[in-house]
C-alpha cells in the first residue's frame, strides 16, 4: 500500500492578497555644502549617479520577466528614474502615489543630511540611538510618517487583488514600512541598498514580510550575488 506522502509547500499568496516588490532608488548624485540638491515640496530632489543609472537598468533586466502589473513612483525624481528601464520594458507608464515619497528631513534636507552623518553630528547619533527622526529641528515625526506611508500602501493593494507590482521608494519608506510589518524596533530595516528589491504580501489589514534588501542582480556590488548557496 504506497503511503501518502507530504512535501514542503512553496510559498503561494492567498487569494485577494497583493504582492508589492518594495524597490529602493538606485544611488543619487553626491551631496556638496555647495550645491545643495534642488528642493520639491522642501524635500531634497536629487537625481541619480551615473552608478544609480546602472542599479536602474539592473532592476529592470531582473524585473522584466515577471507579471508585474503596475508600476509606482513618489514625487521625487530618483524613483522615477529607477523605475524607467523596468517602465520600459512593460510598456507601462509609473503612478505617482503621493504618500510613498521620503521621510521630511526639516533643516537637514539637501543632503544636509549625508553631510552630518559623515561628521558624526550629535543630532544625528541621537537619531540613531533613539531611532526617531524628528530630532532633527523640524523633521517629520515617525507616527505621521507611519500613517501616510501604510495610507499609501493600503490604496496601492486595494486597487490591485491578486496582482504583483512594483513600487519604487526610498530607503527610509522601506525601513519604516518593514518595522511597522515586522514590529520591530525602531530603525531595524533602514539601510536597505541602492537598488535593492524588499517583497511584501498585503491582504487587507495582514501584511507579511517576504523579502528583504535582495541584491542579486547586483553582482558586482554583492558577493553573494552570483553564488550558488548550500541547499
Amino acid at each position: 500500500m504506497t503511503q501518502q506522502e507530504y512535501r514542503q509547500a512553496k510559498f503561494q499568496a492567498p487569494a485577494g492578497a497583493t504582492e508589492i516588490l518594495l524597490i529602493r532608488h538606485g544611488e543619487s548624485r553626491a551631496a556638496r555644502a555647495d550645491d545643495p540638491f534642488p528642493l520639491v515640496d522642501g524635500q531634497g530632489d536629487p537625481e541619480l549617479a551615473p552608478e544609480g543609472r546602472l542599479q536602474a537598468e539592473a532592476v529592470g533586466a531582473r524585473l522584466k520577466m515577471l507579471p508585474i502589473q503596475a508600476v509606482y513612483a513618489t514625487k521625487l525624481q530618483r524613483t522615477g528614474e529607477t523605475a524607467a528601464p523596468l517602465c520600459a520594458a512593460l510598456n507601462l507608464a509609473p503612478i505617482i502615489n503621493p504618500d510613498l515619497h521620503e521621510v521630511h528631513l526639516g533643516e537637514w534636507e539637501g543632503g544636509v543630511l549625508r553631510i552630518k552623518a559623515h561628521e558624526n553630528h550629535p543630532i544625528y547619533l541621537q537619531m540613531q540611538a533613539e531611532g526617531r527622526w524628528d530630532v532633527i529641528p523640524g523633521a517629520e515625526s515617525a507616527e505621521a510618517f507611519k500613517t501616510r506611508l501604510m495610507r499609501g500602501i493600503r490604496s496601492i493593494a486595494e486597487q490591485h487583488s491578486d496582482q504583483l507590482i512594483a513600487v519604487f521608494v526610498h530607503g527610509g519608506v522601506i525601513g519604516q514600512i518593514l518595522e511597522v510589518i515586522t514590529e520591530s524596533r525602531p530603525f531595524a530595516f533602514t539601510g536597505a541598498d541602492n537598488g535593492s528589491i524588499s517583497h511584501i504580501v498585503v491582504q487587507g489589514d495582514v501584511m507579511t514580510l517576504r523579502r528583504f534588501n535582495d541584491t542579486a542582480h547586483l553582482q558586482r556590488e554583492d558577493p553573494l550575488g552570483g553564488a550558488q548557496l548550500p541547499t
